[in-house]
C-alpha cells in the first residue's frame, strides 16, 4: 500500500500564504491507513493551521473534507460544492490523488500536503518498511518473493555484490544482505535453480508515464492494430 508523511506545517503555509479561503482535503484510502491523509489528519492539520493563523493574526477560512479515494474521478465528483467556495486546495492524499484534483478543477491552485514515501507494508502502527517501487518489472517469482531493488542497499538485480559480510550488507552490519536472504530461501524451498536465471537490464517503466490496462479489458480500451 501506498505511504505518504506529513509535510511540514510551514511548508504548508507558505502554500496558501496568498489565498483566505483553504479547503483541506483528504482520503479514505493508503494515506487514511498510514495515518497521513485520512479524516483525523484533516482534523489535525485544519485545527494546526487554525492555529498558526491566529497566531500571526492572519485571518483564512478553513474547511476540511474527506473522499474515499482521491484517485478516483467519480468519487471526487461530491467536492464540487466546496471546491467552488474555496481560493485554493491543500490535498492530503498521495501524488495521484494531488494530480488528479489538479486536473479536475484546473482553476483553482491544488497543492499537496504530505509526500508520497513509497509502497510497502505495516509493520506496527505508525512504523512501516518500502517494499515495492512498482519499476515495472517485477521479479520476485525469481528471487523468493524478497525484492533485489527495494532490499539490496546497491538494488542489485543478479546476484550479490563483492562486499558483502556473511548475512550482513556492507553498508551498515545492521543491515541484512537482500541476496543471502534471497539464497537462503531458495535454497530451502529447493529452487537454488533461479538464482542463475540472469535477468534483462531494467526497463524502469517507472520512469515515463504510463497508462496500465489490466488484462481482459484490452478491447475495451485499446483501439486494434
Amino acid at each position: 500500500m501506498i505511504k505518504a508523511k506529513p509535510k511540514p506545517l510551514q511548508e504548508i503555509q507558505q502554500y496558501v500564504a496568498p489565498y483566505e479561503s483553504v479547503l483541506i482535503v483528504g482520503c479514505g484510502g493508503c494515506v487514511s491507513v498510514c495515518l497521513a491523509g485520512g479524516q483525523r489528519e484533516v482534523n489535525l492539520l485544519k485545527t494546526e493551521m487554525e492555529l498558526a493563523h491566529f497566531q500571526t493574526h492572519t485571518a483564512k477560512r478553513m474547511q476540511g473534507y474527506t473522499v474515499e479515494r482521491q484517485c478516483n474521478p467519480a468519487l471526487i465528483k461530491e467536492l464540487d460544492p466546496y471546491i467552488e467556495s474555496a481560493d485554493c486546495v491543500v490535498s492530503i492524499a498521495c501524488g495521484a490523488g494531488v494530480q488528479l484534483l489538479a486536473e479536475k478543477y484546473p482553476g483553482k491552485p491544488v497543492f499537496p500536503g504530505v509526500n508520497t514515501i513509497a509502497i510497502g507494508v505495516d509493520l506496527d502502527i505508525g512504523l512501516y518498511e518500502e517494499r515495492c517501487r512498482a519499476c515495472g518489472e517485477c521479479v520476485l517469482a525469481y528471487t523468493g518473493g524478497i525484492c533485489p531493488v527495494t532490499r539490496c542497499a546497491k538494488g542489485l538485480f543478479n546476484g550479490p555484490c563483492g562486499g558483502t559480510n556473511g548475512d550482513k550488507c556492507e553498508i551498515s552490519n545492521e543491515i541484512n544482505c537482500a541476496w543471502h536472504e534471497i539464497y537462503s530461501r531458495l535454497k530451502a524451498q529447493d529452487r537454488l535453480d533461479d538464482i542463475l536465471k540472469i535477468q534483462p537490464p531494467m526497463e524502469w517503466k517507472n520512469q515515463v508515464k504510463r497508462t496500465i490496462v489490466q488484462k481482459g479489458y484490452e478491447e475495451r480500451y485499446i483501439e486494434p492494430k
